[in-house]
């Protein structure tokens, strides 16, 4: 590992996370800028596409689960109850409450951990809570394209059942090429996202008034005694609906995980003006299909369509579940960088796709790792089905460690009274925990899937944080004032040659060790001396005022401490420009980076990490970033000092 990454504060260095103590007037976040209905119309192709297509497969599995033919009492206790999750879960939970709270405007649940676990005070157990919640969204990034396009292409069964055989084949070619052309970005043709799921939003609404038409009474289950009623007189079965019933709220969390991209305000218009109407009519006119005598086997949602418009209804839905799973892909690689900032990932290669936005950017591990996973749900599963079996179990338990962090938000950030905060998580817990209790039963019918990737990356993401703090705690065990290692220098004629020596280091205070090394090995050392620590903080944004601090500690030695938020890119070149007009004197015009490299081994007095972690951490270190393209430091003038370190 690199010696200038620094991920913590001294005081918390070795616990793996951001600093919980930002300067005043940190923040540096601007509100996206554009017209609110400009923004909204782009929020419907990047933060609706996964619960917008939801259709496609979410009651045809409801009616699936509920075993005997659908009668009105079925139907309309069906339609109830996804009507009254859409409500409760996405309008109230998140966009009237969970979008309340945000990280200096960012959402979702790394940043709310980093707000509450880290930024408020320290909390490992609230920083646990967040990072396997962020771990289970990548069961979710997994699942969704599987489902999304197996589900739009089975349509073409309806068309022809000539075509039944070319439905898995066709879904693997289109998750191929999706995730072949990430690597390219998505800035071109993503601007037709928006209004691609405007008309795919539309025509979901007329379809669903086509059904609603035969059969208006339908919307007596906008009522929630059908759902109740269906709920308790069901037994094990009514229990058991509630997992397939889940599956229409799936891509609920994009609201408040993408607020930082568009704004509450635009996620709002969109989801109350275009979003949430569609969707309700939509499952009121499948229901009124089935209440009409509609057969339920095959799409329910396709049933809708005239049969001279099937077709092309069918490739309007595939565009949609495209632009979907692009959402969750692209989400998959924001949060892997939050995670990274944050120092709880290794550094991997980040591309930058695009100039035209930050979360333009490309990750090729989580891609390819996606990908596989993807494409070996997509053949083992063969139909939306058998896969709605192994979705909503990730999803439904973030949903409910976001209810639990809410609970804390409302006391802290909200002040409201034990009760008031009591009686509100307590209603979401309750919510959440019965549509988690109820996937939990599909574990071992593929809900397992998930639940491994999950445990996975949290695994990862544990022996990395074990393997980063064991090595800061080497690094500090024999520093040296600066004042001491000057005189040293001076009094062993050390050589001190022309030029400016840039030394990034982890460490808050004394001499950088790779400063040490460099003089042990080179015998020599320049005229003048700047000592860099860069800090990642809890916040996403940091002012440019408040960006680096700067000390002159010695004659011509000068010590910095930068700071970046976690949704930053830090470039280290640029930002030194900056200390002129901090009354740095030295010569940034020849400028030489000094950074460390420390080979991990074990310790041999056996006091230090097991064996397994410390070989699995020393793996993902050597394939981390090279710590130069991650501060962007111009190569040419990088020198690298390793040494082996015992942990």
């Amino acid at each position: 590992m690199s010696d200038p990454l620094t991920v913590a504060s001294e005081a918390h260095e070795l616990d793996g996370t951001a600093s919980a103590a930002e300067p005043a007037g940190a923040t540096a976040r601007q509100p996206p800028r554009g017209k609110v209905t400009l923004l909204a119309l782009s929020a419907l192709g990047i933060v609706f596409g996964d619960i917008g297509t939801s259709p496609l497969y979410t009651f045809k599995t409801i009616l699936g689960t509920a075993e005997k033919s659908p009668n009105a009492a079925t139907v309309l206790g069906a339609l109830s109850l996804v009507l009254w999750t859409l409500f409760i879960i996405t309008t109230v939970k998140y966009v009237l409450f969970a979008m309340r709270v945000d990280n200096d405007g960012e959402g979702g649940i790394l940043a709310l951990m980093a707000l509450l676990g880290v930024k408020k005070q320290h909390r490992p157990t609230i920083v646990a809570v967040g990072l396997f919640g962020a771990a289970l969204i990548y069961g979710d990034g997994a699942i969704t394209p599987a489902i999304s396009v197996l589900s739009a292409l089975e349509g073409l069964e309806m068309a022809t059942p000539l075509m039944q055989p070319y439905v898995v084949p066709g879904a693997v070619a289109i998750l191929l090429a999706l995730f072949a052309i990430q690597s390219r970005g998505t800035a071109e043709i993503g601007r037709f996202f928006g209004p691609v799921m405007l008309a795919w939003f539309v025509i979901m609404a007329l379809l669903g008034l086509r059904g609603i038409v035969g059969h208006p009474s339908v919307f007596a289950a906008l009522s929630p005694t059908y759902g109740l009623s269906y709920l308790f007189s069901n037994g094990l079965t009514g229990f058991l609906v509630l997992g397939a019933v889940f599956l229409c709220v799936t891509g609920a969390e994009a609201l408040y995980a993408d607020m930082g991209h568009f704004g509450a305000k635009p996620i709002k218009l969109a989801w109350f003006a275009v979003v949430f109407p569609s969707l309700i009519l939509n499952y009121a006119g499948q229901a009124a299909l089935v209440l009409e005598g509609a057969p339920t086997d095959g799409n329910i949602f396709y049933r809708l369509c005239p049969d001279a418009l099937l077709l092309p209804l069918i490739v309007l839905a595939t565009i949609a579940t495209i632009i979907a799973s692009q959402s969750i892909i692209t989400g998959a690689f924001s949060m892997t960088r939050q995670a990274i900032q944050l120092g709880w990932l290794p550094r991997l290669q980040i591309k930058q796709t695009s100039s035209e936005g930050y979360g333009q950017i490309y990750v090729g591990a989580v891609n390819w790792v996606l990908m596989a996973v993807t494409l070996g749900l997509t053949v083992g599963f063969g139909k939306s089905d058998n896969l709605a079996s192994a979705y909503g179990i990730a999803v439904s338990l973030t949903m409910l460690m976001t209810s639990a962090l809410l609970f804390i938000a409302m006391r802290e950030i909200w002040q409201w009274s034990l009760p008031a905060a009591g009686a509100v998580a307590a209603f979401f817990l309750v919510i959440d925990g019965a549509f988690f209790l109820a996937n939990l039963t599909k574990v071992a019918e593929g809900g397992y899937v998930p639940l491994v990737l999950a445990i996975t990356v949290y695994g990862l993401m544990w022996i990395w944080h074990r393997g980063a703090a064991a090595v800061s705690m080497r690094m500090h065990e024999a520093l040296m004032p600066i004042p001491d290692f000057m005189a040293k220098i001076a009094a062993k004629n050390v050589p001190r040659v022309p030029g400016t020596a840039v030394f990034l280091t982890r460490t808050a205070r004394d001499t950088p060790p790779v400063m040490v090394w460099h003089v042990k090995h080179n015998r020599a050392l320049h005229e003048h001396l700047f000592v860099l620590r860069v800090e990642i903080l809890s916040v996403p944004w940091i002012s440019s005022g408040s960006r680096m601090m700067l000390e002159e500690v010695a004659p011509n030695v000068w010590r910095a401490e930068a700071r970046f938020g976690f949704m930053e890119r830090p470039h280290i070149p640029e930002l030194l420009t900056t200390s002129k007009s901090l009354g740095c004197t030295v010569d940034l015009a020849d400028v030489t980076y000094y950074v460390g490299h420390e080979t991990v081994i074990r310790r041999e007095d056996g006091t230090g990490l097991p064996g397994w972690q410390e070989r699995l951490f020393a793996l993902m270190e050597r394939n981390a970033q090279h710590v130069s393209d991650f501060f962007s430091l111009p190569i040419d003038q990088v020198v690298e000092i390793g040494r082996q370190v015992a942990i």
